[in-house]
């Protein structure tokens, strides 16, 4: 398994991570545990080391099934979690975000406890909240790490001068934000630039454009009934249209390299930097294998620009998430 380093002086981990909150929630078709299981531990058997889950996948429940999938393995694991959205008892969807000290204190002694170890590897702030200073937030979030439940902080869909802010109240290890062909904010809104600056890994996650780049989505229809990719913008009406033909232009170019248009994306991704460790997410084996077969990939510059020619930055139609979640990014 070929092995990156989380920022300048941050650890090393597997080259491509596994996110795992599609096991729990989100793309319908869900998968039982036992099957759920047995991909995490292919994934581990195949050299990923980096897991990626969050309190709030489920809610709660993505934790418990990586939790008893690494019970056995732990020091084979590098584990991420992530807390923030706030849940009503009983609720299914968050009512808000919190990054309140006692939040954070509750939230990581919760994760501990269904993830069934003594300790997180990489522990994020899933959103900003926007009403509680960074500062306050990361400060208490580092009195974890002093009191050993925590090694290494992360943000998520952070603002540049808020990462700048926290990293200056503790060191960020991670930043986790969405990034792929079709989600190139960060090349643009100077999350990439400051990252690099500050010597913070990148963790893009949704490097396959929530499956869209695979290439399998044919049709809106295509979703279960429970899907929430149904909801969003980029999947909708003209957008789809417009994006299917986006990415059979991909399609076309994998042909040419003979390999599959979802191995073309992942090897873009991988291509736009060391510093960059993509979680693309999966419920089987095969598409697990298939994602990490894009690691022996190598894309030459011209493969770069005949990508660049048809995907080029901003040409995915439509938002990347709905309107209230659109308003809780890059803050």
């Amino acid at each position: 398994m070929q092995t990156r380093t989380l920022g300048r002086n941050g650890p090393t981990v597997s080259a491509l991570g596994l996110g795992c909150m599609g096991m729990s929630m989100s793309y319908g078709n869900r998968v039982d545990d036992d099957s759920a299981i047995a991909v995490i531990h292919h994934a581990l058997e195949r050299g990923v080391t980096l897991l990626d889950t969050s309190d709030m996948y489920g809610p709660h429940t993505n934790e418990q099934l990586v939790g008893k999938a690494i019970a056995d393995r732990r020091d084979q694991v590098f584990l991420a979690t992530k807390f923030g959205f706030v849940f009503e008892p009983g609720a299914a969807r968050p009512t808000g975000v919190s990054g309140r000290p006692e939040y954070v204190r509750a939230s990581v002694d919760a994760s501990l406890k269904r993830l069934g170890v003594d300790h997180i590897d990489l522990y994020y702030q899933h959103r900003i909240d926007p009403n509680v200073p960074i500062e306050d937030t990361v400060g208490e979030m580092a009195r974890a790490v002093e009191a050993g439940k925590v090694r290494f902080l992360g943000l998520s869909e952070a603002a540049p001068a808020t990462l700048r802010r926290a990293h200056a109240t503790h060191p960020i290890t991670a930043l986790q934000t969405e990034y792929s062909l079709w989600s190139r904010d960060p090349e643009t809104d100077g999350v990439l630039a400051t990252v690099r600056a500050l010597g913070i890994g990148f963790v893009p996650y949704s490097p396959l454009g929530r499956g869209f780049l695979t290439g399998a989505i044919r049709s809106p229809e295509d979703f279960d009934a429970d899907d929430n990719r149904r909801n969003h913008p980029r999947f909708q009406g003209d957008n789809f249209a417009a994006n299917l033909a986006l990415v059979d232009k991909v399609n076309a170019l994998a042909r040419e390299r003979d390999v599959t248009p979802g191995q073309l994306a992942l090897a873009w991704v991988l291509a736009q930097g060391d510093d960059l460790v993509p979680i693309p997410g999966t419920k089987r084996i095969p598409y697990l294998d298939e994602n990490l077969d894009a690691l022996d990939l190598t894309l030459t510059a011209a493969d770069l620009a005949a990508i660049e020619a048809v995907f080029p930055t901003g040409a995915a139609a439509g938002q990347r998430y709905p309107e209230a979640s659109m308003a809780q990014l890059n803050r």
